[in-house]
């Protein structure tokens, strides 16, 4: 018994020790709780000796720069919200969720920031694409044709780089008018139109409610269209100090006298007032196929100011590639009929309050008193434009 226990007590003292067991690889941190490894069998990983790059962090979020001005600031561009032309359309039928939901995001823009973008078709946007590049091309040939005639040129007179069409007005002999303004007039029409159907729809208004102040379509003969599209070219050399000009290098504050204004253009350079003062760039997401839709004075008054009419101003100078090429826009104009009535009966009837200084009045005497508000700030510093 004795001789056994000494056998069992040299077998386990003559038995080799065994090796520590090593921790599993950790975390860094949680490295400081474990037992340091001995340095030979558990070399130090790229991690815990902080090697591997840190998480980058988080940037701010972009600022837009707006051009110089006498107040402008500098903030995040609003979010002037996108609406399909093709979801604003008036159809038969119930409306659908696209078309309520097209509604709610026009007229919420148009509050939040006076302004909204109406994006076009594709065989809209190729007939305004194609009517910005017919009147950049014909004003570009007017200034040709005027160095050659007395050998000055052309980006030096406005006038130049300003065309009116109006539907149903014959042209003038030797008038050089750009192409496809017929065809860009009523693609424009048809989205200003719209655009005020589902704003009378979101104000509790049948959509057709204003249709008794435009024009009747197609016009009747031998009639020239109330409204209007102005093809203009704005370029750096210009010195703008024409009230009511819609090309040039201005900083002259400007409000439409119509319904409704749609602007296209094939670079940015439209600054808009939001209902809190701020000056921000409107159209700097715009695309060839948008349309920047603003209101105007005819249509605050029509709806007892609840859609105010919209401040803007051009800024062309600052953008890059304006100071050589130049800036082309279209402006379509949806003007109500001289012998109108603005009258704010339906807002009444739909719940809302009418102040009153809403009242109805024609639409010739109405636009003469803003041509005698326009004339009498012309002598002002800082000139507010009704055009």
């Amino acid at each position: 018994m004795s001789g056994g226990r000494v056998v069992q007590m040299s077998a386990s003292s003559m038995a080799p020790a065994a090796p520590p067991q090593q921790p599993p690889p950790t975390l860094p941190s949680a490295v400081s709780r474990s037992p340091p490894a001995h340095p030979q069998s558990h070399p130090p990983s790229a991690l815990s000796l902080g090697l591997l790059p840190l998480p980058l962090p988080l940037l701010p979020a972009p600022v837009t720069r707006h051009p110089a001005g006498s107040d402008t600031i500098e903030h995040v561009a609003p979010p002037v919200a996108k609406v399909k032309l093709a979801d604003i359309v008036p159809y038969e039928g119930a409306p659908s969720g696209v078309y309520s939901k097209a509604v709610e995001e026009l007229s919420g823009s148009l509050m939040r920031h006076n302004a909204v973008v109406i994006e076009l078709g594709s065989e809209e946007a190729v007939v305004v694409k194609c009517a910005l590049e017919s009147a950049r091309m014909c004003f570009k040939a007017r200034a040709q044709c005027n160095v050659a005639g007395s050998g000055v040129s052309g980006w030096g007179k406005l006038g130049r780089g300003v065309y009116t069409y109006r539907a149903g007005r014959a042209l003038e002999d030797g008038d050089l008018s750009p192409a496809c303004m017929g065809d860009a007039f009523r693609c424009m029409g048809k989205a200003a139109r719209a655009s005020l159907c589902a704003i009378a729809r979101h104000l509790r208004l049948r959509s057709d409610v204003f249709n008794h102040l435009l024009d009747d379509t197609p016009l009747p003969a031998n009639e020239v269209s109330s409204s209007v599209l102005i093809a203009a070219c704005s370029h750096a050399s210009h010195t703008n100090n024409s009230k009511g000009q819609i090309g040039g290098k201005s900083s002259i504050t400007e409000v439409e006298k119509g319904l409704l204004t749609l602007i296209a253009s094939d670079s940015p350079g439209i600054q808009v007032c939001d209902p809190n003062g701020h000056w921000f760039l409107a159209d700097g997401g715009s695309g060839p196929g948008d349309l920047l839709l603003l209101t105007g004075r005819a249509l605050s008054h029509a709806t007892a100011g609840l859609r105010p009419a919209a401040s803007y101003r051009m800024i062309v100078e600052c953008f890059p590639g304006t100071v050589t090429r130049g800036r082309v826009s279209l402006t379509f104009k949806l003007m109500p009929q001289s012998n109108a009535i603005l009258d704010c009966s339906p807002i009444a009837t739909a719940g809302h309050v009418v102040p009153q200084s809403y009242q109805p009045i024609s639409v010739s005497q109405f636009m003469d008193d803003l041509s005698a508000e326009e004339d009498a700030m012309c002598n002002h510093p800082d000139n507010t434009y009704v055009s």
